[in-house]
């Protein structure tokens, strides 16, 4: 556990090119789980289960936005 590498809601943001609302709205709907707190008290993320969230919500969207033949 102590080579992981943890973000914060910012930093998932940014590595993901989504907004921080995006971000807890994968936490809201169980796509990214909450694994502990900073020393200032921000939530942190495992960097392998932001990357699984953001794949997983892109290919939804790819499914739902894909146009009709």
């Amino acid at each position: 556990m102590e080579d992981e590498l943890w973000l914060t809601a910012r930093e998932a943001a940014e590595l993901t090119g989504v907004s921080v609302v995006t971000v807890y709205s994968w936490v809201r709907r169980g796509h990214l789980k909450v694994e502990g707190l900073d020393h200032r008290g921000q939530k942190l993320f495992r960097h392998l289960d932001v990357a699984r969230a953001e794949m997983a919500t892109r290919a939804k969207a790819k499914r739902v936005l894909v146009p009709a033949a």
